[in-house]
């Protein structure tokens, strides 16, 4: 008997591709939620069962829910929709009888650049300095109060960097490129906590299907241990810029990071990514440099030639970028049988294709391909 499988924000990144996934593969009966009718452009490629509900909507969730056996919860969004989707959720699967929920955390949980050491073991940390990371926290918490008094299992997963088609560390990364605003710290030498994203979904159907894991979270990531350097130069490579010409940014003051975190949330938020998305590439880029005048501009003096102004770091990229340490997935393994399908090579390989695919004016492709896997 199929597995029936709920995707609760099955529009997004991640929701979309287990949707691709589950289906060509034949992997689960799967039925895509989202909250507008708009939100299945996407995967309404498919002949599915696809339902409309909102993730704050108890009611609406419980029929979306019917017939399920585990359902994925990968809803993103700010803290008041991380946190407040979660009660509605759990309740409404216990009503409809599902066994299972799946809730895709987060590897910030444990910070941006965590301490050598960690894993899952590890006590989460209250004081988190960027919101998201709270909120996961206290979401993570959250649950498990839900299911110490309820009777869906729950299984919660902690990826890191998810890269590749259509990833926004991929996007973000390409069009700084292109508007001249792109930086690193220290050469890009911190490691990247990356995860291909058809390893994760390789993870998540692990975690619907293996037994015994009720109440456990997983840290999942690549097998290979990467830099930043090494995610991003093929990207530069492609578009045709010179890597090693990248601008080093200084890091953030406390009162700075506050106006560059909030205009880059402006910039790559949910609204504003949808509104984007339908206009070409090159007007995208235009609106992108006009959001980026909310960024201050220093005051020169009329005496001095003026020089490039040297980039500041918002305070989320300073942190991932001094990251010296490899979360590791052993607990996945040991417990999941995960082991990344998708090497980090073929990764990339992949990500740059896409990004041609998508309109970048990608000069040539420089990831190798790697044999071990399949195109």
């Amino acid at each position: 008997m199929a597995l029936k499988f709920g995707i609760l924000g099955a529009n997004g990144f991640i929701g979309s591709r287990t949707v691709e996934m589950f289906h060509l593969a034949d992997l689960a009966e799967v039925r895509p939620i989202v909250r507008h009718y708009s939100s299945l452009a996407g995967v309404s490629r498919f002949n599915l069962d696809y339902r409309i509900a909102d993730a704050f909507d108890q009611a609406a969730l419980r029929k979306a829910f019917s017939g399920c056996d585990v359902v994925l919860h990968t809803v993103a969004g700010d803290p008041k929709t991380i946190l407040g989707t979660l009660t509605p959720t759990y309740q409404a699967a216990q009503e409809a009888g599902v066994r299972c929920l799946i809730y895709l955390s987060s590897a910030s949980v444990h910070g941006q650049a965590p301490i050598p050491g960690s894993d899952e073991n590890s006590p989460l940390n209250d004081e988190q300095p960027l919101p998201y990371n709270k909120a996961k926290v206290e979401a993570e918490r959250k649950l498990h109060q839900l299911r110490s008094n309820g009777e869906v299992e729950l299984v919660i997963l902690r990826p890191g960097i998810v890269f590749g088609p259509r990833s926004y560390w991929v996007a973000s990364f390409a069009e700084s490129l292109l508007q001249g605003t792109a930086y690193l710290i220290d050469g890009g030498r911190g490691i990247c906590n990356s995860i291909y994203i058809d390893n994760l979904v390789h993870a998540i159907y692990l975690a619907a299907t293996q037994p015994g894991i009720d109440g456990e979270a997983f840290l999942v990531g690549d097998s290979e241990t990467i830099t930043w350097a090494k995610l991003y130069e093929p990207i530069a490579q492609a578009l045709g810029f010179d890597f090693a010409q990248i601008p080093e940014a200084t890091l953030p003051k406390p009162k700075a990071a506050s106006l560059l975190d909030r205009s880059d949330a402006i910039r790559m938020s949910k609204p504003v990514q949808t509104f984007l998305s339908i206009f070409p590439m090159k007007l995208r880029q235009v609106a992108y440099m006009g959001l980026m005048t909310l960024r201050p501009i220093p005051p020169t003096s009329p005496w001095n030639m003026p020089q490039p102004e040297k980039p500041v770091a918002s305070l989320e990229m300073s942190l991932l970028y001094q990251c010296q340490y490899k979360l590791p997935h052993t607990k996945a393994t040991q417990r999941l049988g995960y082991e990344p399908p998708i090497s980090f090579p073929e990764g990339c390989r992949r990500t740059v294709a896409w990004l041609d695919f998508a309109g970048y004016p990608v000069s040539r492709i420089s990831a190798p391909v790697d044999r071990r896997v399949g195109a």
